[in-house]
């Protein structure tokens, strides 16, 4: 009974290492030929052609060396191949039988158990857990990864007596607006000997659409536990936080109209004032707020007083979230053609001012990061745990919205003055209405914590923690918006001194938005 055990793979590559080396020889002889067979004699004397003749014959009797052992080298390693070939075909017509026999070894553990005697775990579908190894041998299959339907990362098949637990699959990355998948727990290592498989990766978390805030990161899955022998298997990486998406503004309607005033009030002489315009409505959630409504337009004076003023146009609505704010009410005309010979002063009514922008809609909150799976415990006679998964950074805050622009200020109202004598002053127009200050920046998603180190057995250590991620950056506050440009007044006047009104001021700029808070550091595990 021979005890020669003989690998055909490595006998193979032997042979092909051989004739690489052969190949390599053959060449550099072949270019020391020239050189070493032709010397020439260093001078016209006899010894001198004597020495150049013996080193040449020299190098001519070992071309003719190197012949014979390049032929010989190129036999061994044809008999070499063949031998590779004639074992490889020997072990294929040995083991041809072999399925079938596994097959009738495993059908009743199989039909009964629902695992093999012996033979390796299948590798699970998407998100499917990974099938068991053989009870006597074999190692669990691994965890299918993630998809649309399925998220998660199955876990992996666990090992019989004898055999290595299957690998966690991996979580999904969600697209912008989805959901990530948390990693697979890694398979139990063999009862008598075997590792734990690795808890599969967490998914990177989604980013936030307009307005809505990012997705947390999938946590790591947790290592597959060791038997009697063997190492833990590592706790799986968490995925990171998505980033908060950037606010943004969107009207959604508007405020009601502002009443007018009364027209043609007999005392005190004048119209009335116009009411404010309506404020915007805050929209719904993911929703900007409405426009707010235009101030009322003032009322109309029409008597015979020596000074009449028309009425000062309503005040813009403020603007919802997002929204501009409402123009200022027109001022109202005034008209007298006075009392008797007395001179008539007419004051047009001034416009409304503009109403003050809406504030900028704020970005959204980032996600936070996955926590890392655990470690798988040692072996109980011996055998390290396994290291903690790396817990994930926070998503970045989405950046707030550029606040909304102030409404635009009111027209003065017209002067009529059917005097000669008496002056007519047309209404200012209104200021515009004050920038909204710009959107709050999202908060910075928090950081994953580390997952735990598997504890050692008897004789080995424990795993090493996890790291904890870093918080997300808060996101940036949005530029205050522009103020509205003043009314422009207006004069109508039988009178050569009829004095037109002053255009109203352009609102201030809001305020930048606030920064968001920047997320928390997780914790080592």
């Amino acid at each position: 009974m021979s005890l020669l055990m003989v690998a055909p793979e490595m006998v193979a590559a032997a042979a092909s290492d051989l004739a690489t080396i052969g190949s390599t020889i053959s060449s550099a002889t072949a270019a020391a030929a020239v050189p070493t067979t032709g010397i020439a004699a260093a001078a016209a004397d006899e010894v001198s052609a004597a020495i150049a003749a013996l080193f040449g014959a020299h190098a001519q009797a070992y071309q003719a060396l190197s012949v014979q052992a390049a032929a010989f080298h190129q036999q061994f390693v044809q008999a070499l191949t063949a031998g590779a070939g004639s074992y490889a075909s020997t072990e294929a017509a040995n083991t041809s039988g072999l399925p079938d026999l596994l097959g009738l070894i495993n059908a009743p553990s199989q039909a009964l158990l629902g695992r093999p005697l012996i033979g390796n775990g299948v590798d699970g579908g998407p998100g499917q857990i990974g099938g068991n190894g053989g009870l006597l041998f074999g190692n669990g299959g691994n965890g299918g990864a993630g998809d649309l339907a399925h998220p998660n990362g199955g876990n992996g098949g666990s090992a019989g007596l004898w055999g290595n637990g299957g690998l966690g699959g991996a979580g999904l990355a969600a697209a912008p607006g989805g959901q990530s998948g948390s990693g697979g727990n890694g398979g139990n290592g063999g009862l008598l000997f075997g590792s734990g498989g690795a808890g599969g990766a967490g998914g990177q978390g989604p980013a936030g659409l307009a307005n809505q805030p990012g997705g947390a990161g999938g946590n790591g899955g947790s290592g597959g536990n060791a038997g009697i022998w063997g190492t833990g298997g590592a706790g799986g990486a968490a995925g990171a936080g998505g980033d908060g998406g950037a606010g943004t503004n969107v009207i959604s309607g508007q405020a009601a109209d502002g009443a007018p005033g009364l027209d043609n009030t007999t005392f005190p002489p004048g119209g009335g004032n116009g009411s404010m315009g309506g404020t915007g409505q805050g929209g719904l959630p993911g929703e900007i707020g409405g426009t707010g409504g235009p101030g009322g337009d003032s009322g109309n004076t029409s008597a015979q007083f020596p000074g009449v003023t028309g009425g000062t146009g309503g005040t813009g609505g403020v603007g919802g979230i997002g929204a501009p704010g409402g123009q200022g009410g027109t001022g109202g005309s005034a008209f007298t053609s006075g009392v008797g010979t007395q001179p008539a002063v007419v004051f047009g009514g001034n416009g409304g001012v503009g109403g003050v922008g809406g504030v900028g809609a704020a970005g959204g909150a980032a996600g936070s990061g996955g926590n890392g799976g655990a470690g798988g415990h040692g072996g109980w006679l011996y055998g390290a745990g396994g290291d903690g998964g790396n817990g994930a950074n926070g998503g970045i805050g989405g950046t707030g919205s550029v606040g909304a622009t102030g409404g635009f200020g009111g027209n003065g109202g017209q002067s009529i003055v059917n005097s000669k004598t008496g002056p007519a002053y047309a209404g200012d127009g209104g200021p515009g209405g004050a920038g909204g200050d710009g959107g709050t920046g999202g908060a910075g998603g928090n950081g994953g914590n580390g997952g735990t180190g598997g504890g050692s057995g008897l004789f080995g250590h424990r795993g090493a923690a996890g790291t904890g991620g870093f918080g997300g950056t808060g996101g940036g506050g949005g530029n205050g918006g522009t103020g509205g440009s003043g009314g422009s007044a207006s004069v109508f006047v039988q009178s050569p001194n009829g004095i037109a009104g002053v255009n109203g001021a352009a609102g201030p700029m809001g305020l930048a938005g606030a920064p968001g808070a920047s997320g928390t550091d997780g914790y080592d595990g």
